[in-house]
């Protein structure tokens, strides 16, 4: 940072013994969690503990035994491999090359703010709800890969998002935590005098004030911002406890503290971005607040609008309503009657910016007011940005509904992150040594047949065993702690077969994800997977927002039908469905089942995560699949065609459904040959990673935004950059 606020690391760490100190380094950088080589340096320590502190180095580092620390440091194999991680990282930190550099050297000091309320960067940071934070977290990994100049912002949440309960009844239950800080992977961010940094932002009759946190994700800093300080009120402590309430002063406090206080802090923090990228729009008040810099410098509000405009960036995620934040006028009265002077501006004058015509009133839009000032504009798939141009068309009255400003930058996934270790360390050896920086080459994939079908059927069987196992100790836990029903158990998956076709449905629960679409006809679904010769395993998982009281309720239609025990265990529900859960499903299952009501589905990434490890999808034609599947490397559920009716869209669909998988999946999976491998079902598998994995890849999406929205004016002009910076 070109300032004099700082971080460090806290001192207890220095009573590691020297030859191994710079675990503590390690532990503060979140480069470890897409190395899984890297993790290991952990493990060998002491695996037990590794598991107990959930995979948390800084808590394991306060909690691990001196003695086996020191033990260590006698280990010639352990130090041999200790200082080749850290060689590794040490090259990926001060790099002599990067994509950026090579590509875009007129560009590598141009830095991007990106914003997000989320990050889900790994589950000891558990900060994030879902897929937004998930997407968030792998694009700042990405950035950090291809040596981007970016900074981010976001929340540090006290009590991050809920732990999931499911009851004997299948009800869901909310259970917050408060997090400590000191326990994770975070660092304070201090001034000059060691004291915390803060910025401050007017709410009304009152100022509230951000305590800055720093979380160092390889070469990528995020900032946090987290209001439980002394200075607030009791209250304002709590407005960045938890994501997502539906409190309307909460939450547009929290979009006041997110945008017009993460601008203030990237000034105060010396950083002066050429680019602001808004992720959905939760922190599109981040662009007023650089108009207003722009107005209190001298320009009118219609030149800081333009200037604004060009240098921003916002993406839209979702077209389902609940998505995109609303606020009631008399609440932007409440909040902003002192700011929109500051803008030079009238009431109705502001109000107009991001004005949103209901038939129950006008509406205050965040994600109107984020298109109108930006310049680049896209949706994360392209049926979603079909979608979303016919949304989003009043907004531009004038142009037809193929005109409507907003392209798309299809969502992809950080394979480093995502992909299990084995099949990494199986493809190190037929992929060539550099695929995991080439993973976005298309021509890399092109080598996936040189891999030996027997070894790659290895490798998915591991990873079928080791998600089935990671189910039963999961469940174990809960039995000896105690208060779990037996047929809970069974529910949690005991009976399991690691041979089995096994299928995962895992996502958040919101009635348009229909989880319960494959269970439209129970009595057939019971014949399907209880068949002797080929059964069928189902493993739902899925968290829904704590006020979706139909979300809620149908989870509960879902685990009624898993605890029948007609089913004969082969129908699993998993509780507290967070990234760890998700690496040992995506990893684990044969087949990615994805039953959206189109065309609701904006992209989706889990089933990217699956593609990435092996498994098959079969899903509708909606989100990021119409792109994906070519007919060969995996199955679609339906025609595309969507119905006005939704009764009649379900029936369809599940009829397609159960068609597929019986007359399809099923016996081409047990269709096995004299060595019992599944010839035509690994072709499909290649041929699913080959396609899928370098075009639904993070590093490509990354490069997608920088190339098309980033610097479209890279042709060497910087004339647009210098006005901005005045």
């Amino acid at each position: 940072m070109e300032n004099a606020f700082r971080t460090q690391i806290p001192s207890k760490f220095f009573a590691l013994p020297r030859r191994i100190a710079r675990l503590g380094q390690l532990a503060y950088n979140l480069w470890w969690t897409w190395n899984p080589e890297a993790q290991r340096l952990f493990t060998r320590i002491d695996p037990i503990l590794w598991e107990r502190v959930y995979h948390n180095p800084v808590r394991f580092l306060r909690q691990v035994a001196k003695a086996r620390l020191k033990t260590m440091t006698s280990d010639l194999n352990y130090l041999e491999f200790y200082d080749r991680i850290f060689k590794a990282f040490d090259e990926y930190m001060q790099p002599r090359n990067t994509w950026m550099s090579r590509s875009h050297s007129e560009d590598r000091h141009h830095l991007i703010a990106y914003f997000s309320s989320e990050f889900g960067l790994h589950e000891a940071l558990p900060i994030y709800a879902g897929g937004l934070g998930v997407l968030s977290g792998d694009h700042i990994k990405s950035a950090s890969d291809l040596g981007l100049p970016l900074v981010a912002i976001g929340f540090l949440y006290t009590q991050g998002y809920f732990f999931q309960h499911i009851t004997e009844d299948g009800w869901q239950e909310a259970r917050n935590v408060i997090l400590q800080f000191e326990d994770l992977p975070v660092l304070p961010v201090l001034d000059d005098e060691g004291k915390p940094a803060t910025v401050s932002v007017n709410l009304p009759e009152r100022e509230v004030h951000a305590r800055l946190w720093e979380v160092h994700v390889g070469r990528t800093p995020l900032y946090l911002l987290d209001t439980n300080i002394e200075i607030n009120s009791p209250p304002d402590r709590e407005l960045t406890a938890r994501l997502y309430s539906s409190d309307l002063d909460l939450r547009i406090s929290q979009e006041i503290i997110l945008g017009i206080g993460g601008v203030r802090a990237l000034r105060m923090l010396g950083y002066n971005p050429a680019v602001w990228h808004m992720n959905e729009g939760h922190s599109a008040f981040m662009a007023l607040e650089r108009c207003r810099e722009m107005v209190e410098g001298g320009r009118s509000f219609e030149e800081s609008v333009q200037l604004v405009k060009t240098s921003t960036v916002f993406t839209t995620h979702t077209p389902v309503p609940a998505g995109n934040d609303e606020f009631p006028l008399w609440l932007i009265d409440r909040y902003f009657w002192n700011y929109w002077p500051q803008l030079k501006l009238e009431r109705e004058a502001f109000i107009d910016i991001a004005r949103h015509a209901k038939p129950w009133g006008d509406m205050f839009s965040m994600p109107i007011l984020a298109f109108k000032l930006a310049e680049g504009r896209n949706a994360v798939a392209k049926r979603h940005g079909e979608v979303s141009r016919a949304m989003w068309n009043f907004v531009w009255p004038d142009k037809a509904e193929a005109d409507v400003p907003i392209t798309h930058v299809t969502n992809g996934v950080h394979t480093g992150t995502w992909m299990a270790r084995r099949l990494r360390l199986l493809f190190n050896r037929y992929l060539g040594d550099d695929w995991i920086e080439r993973v976005d080459d298309p021509d890399v994939w092109q080598n996936i047949e040189r891999a030996p079908d027997d070894e790659l059927w290895a490798v998915r069987l591991h990873l079928k065993r080791k998600l089935i196992a990671y189910m039963r100790e999961r469940i174990r836990d809960l039995w000896i702690v105690g208060g779990v029903h037996p047929v809970q158990v069974v529910a949690g998956g005991v009976m399991l077969n690691p041979y089995a076709l096994t299928i995962g449905f895992a996502r958040r629960f919101a009635t348009y994800k229909r989880a319960s679409l494959i269970l439209r006809d129970v009595e057939r679904l019971f014949n399907i997977v209880n068949r002797p010769d080929r059964p069928v395993q189902i493993i739902f998982a899925g968290k829904s927002h704590p006020n979706d009281e139909p979300g809620k309720l149908l989870i509960q239609e879902v685990y009624r039908v898993v605890k029948k025990a007609e089913n004969g265990g082969r129908l699993v529900f998993l509780e507290d469905y967070d990234m760890n859960l998700g690496h040992y499903l995506t990893q684990g299952v044969d087949v990615w089942l994805n039953t959206p009501r189109p065309p609701n589905e904006a992209s989706g990434t889990s089933g990217m995560k699956a593609a990435l490890n092996g498994a098959l999808n079969f899903s509708i034609l909606d989100g990021w699949w119409p792109e994906g599947y070519n007919g060969s490397n995996g199955w679609t559920i339906g025609t595309g065609e969507v119905f006005s009716d939704p009764w009649q869209q379900d029936e369809s669909d599940a009829k397609s459904l159960y068609d597929t998988l019986e007359n399809e999946i099923i016996p081409l999976y047990y269709d096995r040959s004299a060595d019992d491998l599944p010839g035509e079902w690994i072709g499909r598998m290649k041929e699913s990673m080959r396609t899928l994995i370098p075009q639904f890849s993070m590093h490509r999406m990354v490069k997608e935004y920088t190339e098309r929205l980033y610097y479209p004016q890279n042709s060497g002009d910087t004339q647009w950059l210098e006005e901005i910076r005045r």
